[in-house]
């Protein structure tokens, strides 16, 4: 039998057909994560009366007890609100150095302040600081305090999609149901109360303003009994009777308050004594509903009431979990799916509602004041914000890193002052960009290359002219400070950091391992800024980078530093700076892939991991990612480790001496990295995810990493 035959355009097009059909099976897109099951099976609920979930909106954040308010703790912070103590007897301003240091001349060890400065030292460091804007509280009649163990049957539920907090519980048998919001769009707090209680006249609102304190681990930050140099004074009142302004002085400071209530309540002194409290009592009705808005300029607008704010929720979050990327987990087979997934949604949320304002946050968020005085430090930024470029969320970094621009002058400042070229970023500060005292504060060197990596992080998410222009001074001062601050050896041509305190902070060395790496990743990176600006490399630039001293090597691993011996015996713990080089940072000619790869196995195998820190742990697991070891990567982010690694029930990560959102950043980063990959990453789905089938791991939105 013959074969038929087709003419050659026949086949042409069938061919064609067969092609364009078997395309369309091969690029059919994968169904689309439902989001809102995704985070609703996360939403939170916690039953300890004192347990304090933030509600926020990146800027400003209501801290709330199991109450819905603040009854039994819980501080009202933001990132505008810094405050300063008056200065010591004897001292006055022109006595406090605008850098943060008396030091002059280039590095040759710890910043050491001059005797007789002590004083000084001691208020820089403590100033300014962050505090408390106000507290909010249920209480019985006539302003007598609730106790925990009044609280019975609670029930209670923070809703992720919807930005909702409801509290059910009874007090002396009596239901009571409190819902809380916060504003997505203005610093205010709403409220919905109902209970019998409130018609009864047995329960009311207390609200009252601290002086600032910097005491740690407290229910409520700040003293709320000293009247002198904190005064809270009434400057307006509505026609309606519901609603008043009022403006906070304490001390220099000055800020805004305004209250509205609605209709059968009236706002009265806490007592006749009181100048800083009030409460709302309610005459004859069950139920309440009050806003309360914050800000550092007079409100000039009518403050939203209860119902407009949760519409404001009601869009605002739902917009927020369908922007951006999405990792689910829940096909998996391996059993600690859900608890690493909730990790992951939990930060998200954490991060938007604290560390998404007008500066980087502090370690401790703005859930209240850390041992550093809530200012936040400059090489722990990346930890904070880095996470938002591979998330697709970029615009929630962009406000707090505009900081780089407005520190300029001082960051100039200290490297003329110390005899250096360039820009010399600080390191623990707060709005005006002035380093508070620390030993380390001049050689903690990996806080300088952090600005050059967020401009790669917006260009590649914008790659435009006006993204250039927009880094091109940081960057440029950045590379240059780093240039200059390297040591030449005229006899080798070896160019060393020296001195350095490495990222473990476990004394001050030279050329420690990590520094090496970013010192040369940060230049090589500044010179392909150039060029993208159509300026030739700099030359110097790339002297320094070519003959940097060589990453220290002993028996085949990575050390902290040639000088450093004892890494993995005496120094095995505090931050693994050995994995940072082929993990935090992508593959360089500099850093050999094969000796990466048993460091991270010799870090693994000698490591005091309940000695280290949150965010030790997301980046243990980007080396592990890279260097091919997923099991391990998924073993590294959810170890065992006490409380260094633990996220508690709302998500906060508690590895450090604070609730400790750095880990939670870290742990984004990471698992953003090992489900979108990185450049030059295995061409499969989740290179940094086990593949052996225990894992299935679904994403969209997210950017590989650098």
């Amino acid at each position: 039998m013959k074969a038929k035959r087709y003419p050659i355009e026949a086949i042409f097009i069938i061919c064609l057909l067969m092609g364009t059909f078997a395309q369309s099976i091969a690029i059919t897109p994968p169904k689309p994560i439902d989001r809102h099951a995704l985070v609703s099976r996360h939403n939170i609920s916690w039953n300890d009366v004192k347990g304090q979930i933030p509600l926020g909106n990146g800027e400003f954040c209501f801290n709330v007890d199991a109450t819905g308010l603040q009854t039994f703790g819980g501080n009202t912070m933001s990132h505008w609100g810094w405050h300063s103590f008056p200065f010591p007897e004897g001292v006055t301003s022109d006595q406090i150095p605008a850098t943060g240091t008396f030091q002059k001349g280039r590095n040759t060890g710890p910043d050491i302040f001059p005797i007789g400065t002590s004083a000084i030292r001691s208020w820089m460091f403590d100033n300014p600081h962050s505090f408390n804007l106000g507290r909010v509280r249920l209480m019985k009649s006539g302003g007598i305090e609730l106790s925990p163990d009044d609280v019975k049957d609670l029930s209670r539920t923070y809703d992720l999609w919807t930005g909702m907090h409801t509290s059910k519980f009874t007090i002396g048998g009596q239901p009571v149901q409190v819902i809380t919001c916060v504003n997505p769009n203005v610093d205010e707090i709403s409220v919905r109360i109902e209970s019998p209680l409130l018609k009864n006249g047995d329960l009311e609102i207390a609200i009252d303003f601290p002086y600032p304190s910097i005491q740690q681990n407290r229910p409520w930050i700040g003293d709320f009994e000293r009247t002198n140099g904190n005064r809270t004074i009434l400057i307006s009142e509505d026609k309606s009777g519901l609603c008043s302004d009022f403006r906070r002085e304490i001390d220099a400071v000055t800020y805004f308050f305004s209250l509205r209530w609605s209709k059968g309540s009236e706002l009265k002194p806490l007592t006749e004594k009181e100048t800083n409290a009030w409460r709302i009592k309610v005459n004859g009705v069950s139920m309440l509903e009050f806003n309360c808005a914050f800000s550092a300029i007079p409100v000039k607008s009518k403050i939203p009431d209860f119902m407009a704010t949760s519409r404001s929720n009601a869009k605002h979050w739902p917009d927020f979990w369908e922007s951006g990327g999405a990792i689910d987990l829940s096909g998996s087979k391996d059993s600690r799916w859900k608890e690493l997934e909730r990790r992951i949604v939990l930060s998200q949320y954490l991060m938007a509602v604290q560390s998404a304002g007008s500066f980087p946050s502090a370690e401790i968020g703005l859930m209240g004041i850390d041992s550093w005085r809530g200012q936040f430090h400059m090489e722990m930024i990346w930890w904070h914000l880095a996470h938002y470029a591979l998330w697709n969320r970029w615009s929630m970094a962009d406000k707090a890193l505009k900081c780089y621009q407005r520190f300029i002058p001082t960051a100039r400042a200290l490297a003329e002052q110390l005899g250096y070229k360039g820009l010399k970023w600080q390191k623990s500060v707060g709005p005006e960009g002035r380093s508070a005292p620390w030993e380390g504060n001049q050689v903690l060197l990996w806080k300088e290359p952090h600005p050059i990596f967020f401009a790669e992080l917006d260009y590649r998410l914008h790659p435009t002219r006006a993204t250039l222009e927009k880094w091109a001074e940081v960057v440029a001062g950045t590379a240059e400070h780093m240039a200059d601050y390297a040591v030449h050896d005229e006899k080798t041509g070896i160019y060393h950091l020296d001195p350095v305190m490495p990222p473990s902070e476990q004394g001050i060395t030279k050329d420690d391992v990590f520094d090496l790496a970013y010192w040369t990743w940060g230049l090589n990176q500044a010179q392909v800024w150039r060029e993208r600006l159509g300026l030739a490399r700099n030359p110097h630039w790339d002297e320094v980078s070519q003959h940097l001293e060589p990453i220290p090597i002993e028996d085949g691993v990575f050390l902290h530093s040639a000088e450093w011996l004892d890494t993995y015996t005496k120094r095995a713990w505090e931050h693994p700076n050995m994995v940072g080089v082929l993990g935090m940072l992508p593959p360089q000619k500099s850093v050999d892939f094969e000796t990466a790869h048993r460091t991270l196995l010799k870090v693994l195998e000698t490591w005091d991991w309940k000695r280290c820190w949150g965010w030790d742990f997301p980046w243990t697991a980007m080396a592990a990612a890279r260097v091919g070891e997923p099991n391990l990567a998924i073993d590294v982010l959810l170890m065992d480790a006490d409380t260094k690694n633990n996220y508690d029930e709302r998500g906060v990560c508690t590895g450090g001496p604070c609730p400790y959102l750095p880990g939670n950043g870290g742990l984004l980063y990471a698992v953003a990295m090992m489900a979108a990959g990185w450049d030059g990453a295995p061409q499969k789905n989740a290179p940094g995810f086990p593949d052996d089938g225990s894992w299935t791991v679904r994403w969209e939105g997210l950017k590989p990493a650098p």
